[in-house]
């Protein structure tokens, strides 16, 4: 315990020298937080009291039988949570984790230059941890599902996730971010630690109450011939959503970086990648995709980094994006940093329109035109939910974009 305690105060230093970040900063240059730093935001109220008597619908949460991990306002709910794992694997509340914690949680996820996770780390109350030893197979995915709920005043939670996949293992974790109420400031961190020659599939979905703050930084240290991927889809919730994703590879490893996000009215969603190829012959995907209607603001930073002796990397970046109104905007910026001379390294980012020229043909065999604008926008998002495996979740997701595709063209 006096090692997470010196941790809250030497992040609590930082963000305390650091502030929030501003325009001026680079890395956000487009994302103005100044309406975060001027609230006085009180710590989120505890348990379900909050909703006076309205239940928590668990059918939001897609669940296939694994163990379901549900906090509310970043505090674990025993009553609410359900599900065994099988023996030798843990999966609990940090509250009642122990080695795990001491020799991972905080060594990923810096404090030093990202202010949110130093706010984050100085303040979460509880959070996950998971961890699965050496050699081990988890057939059912681990869905930690987390709650925010707002009040008369703004609050603010700190949700905290510590994933630790041993060696040779194989896992799928889901990450959920719900919400319901008034103003409300979700800062949440997650660190996933993936083992040599393991297997992890990770999950986020992100969709709350549109007058909500959504600011998240996940952070993947990944081991040697190690497997990891991350598919991040936020659906058109919270007024401003900032996703920072950040994996580390090992030789031989590879990375999967996947997003799909919607934005209508005024909201503003802003995803920062970074792939770092420290070792060589490492594999690299990335694809996000992006729509945007009304007056919504998108954001994509993707920078793939390769060190001097990262040699036989071979990676590939993607950003699309459709825009469906003239005041939608979108700024994108894919990067290579490349610093080997034996790799293969690609990127590439589009803005477009929805093709006239399908829409005149759907039109043509009997399909109204707002609908053919639908079918276009369907084929465009499916493009990255098709690649979800968890079969409960992809069926969540594809009836959550049914519902979000007719908003965002008004």
């Amino acid at each position: 315990m006096m090692k997470i305690t010196s941790i809250r105060q030497d992040a609590a230093r930082c963000f305390a020298e650091r502030g929030f970040p501003t325009t001026r900063d680079e890395e956000w240059r487009f994302t103005n937080v100044s309406s975060l730093a001027k609230t006085q935001f009180s710590a989120a109220p505890a348990g379900l009291n909050v909703w006076e008597g309205e239940q928590l619908d668990l059918s939001l949460f897609p669940h296939e039988g694994g163990p379901r991990l549900i906090f509310i306002n970043g505090l674990y709910s025993p009553e609410l949570s359900t599900g065994k794992l099988p023996r030798g694997i843990f999966a609990a509340p940090l509250s009642e984790a122990n080695g795990a914690v001491e020799k991972h949680l905080a060594r990923y996820a810096s404090c030093q230059d990202r202010a949110f996770v130093a706010l984050n780390t100085a303040n979460f109350e509880d959070g996950a941890c998971i961890e699965i030893p050496n050699g081990v197979v988890v057939d059912e995915p681990i869905h930690l599902v987390f709650f925010a709920t707002g009040c008369e005043v703004p609050v603010i939670s700190h949700p905290r996730s510590l994933i630790v996949v041993g060696a040779g293992s194989q896992a799928t974790v889901v990450e959920s971010y719900i919400g319901h109420g008034a103003k409300y400031f979700t800062n949440a961190v997650t660190e996933i630690v993936a083992g040599d020659r393991s297997v992890v599939d990770h999950y986020k979905l992100q969709e709350e109450d549109a007058r909500s703050s959504h600011v998240a930084t996940l952070h993947a240290d990944v081991g040697r011939d190690a497997n990891f991927s991350t598919h991040s889809i936020s659906l058109g919730g919270g007024g401003l959503v900032r996703n920072d994703i950040n994996a580390v590879l090992a030789q031989g490893a590879e990375a999967t970086l996947n997003g799909l996000y919607l934005a209508s009215g005024s909201q503003h969603i802003d995803n920062h990648t970074v792939i770092d190829h420290a070792k060589p012959h490492g594999t690299s995907h990335e694809l996000y995709k992006g729509i945007l209607g009304g007056a919504a603001t998108g954001v994509f930073n993707g920078k793939i980094i390769v060190h001097k002796d990262a040699q036989k990397t071979d990676a590939k970046q993607t950003n699309r994006n459709l825009v469906l109104s003239e005041n939608a905007t979108i700024h994108t910026k894919p990067e290579l940093q490349i610093h080997a001379n034996d790799v293969r390294c690609t990127h590439g980012a589009t803005i477009g329109q929805l093709d006239q020229e399908a829409i005149f043909y759907l039109q043509s065999r009997g399909i109204a035109k707002e609908q053919a604008g639908d079918l276009l926008m369907h084929a465009f998002a499916r493009d990255i939910i098709d690649r979800v495996k968890v079969v409960s979740l992809r069926a969540r997701l594809e009836q959550i974009l049914l519902e979000r595709l007719h908003a965002l063209r008004n």
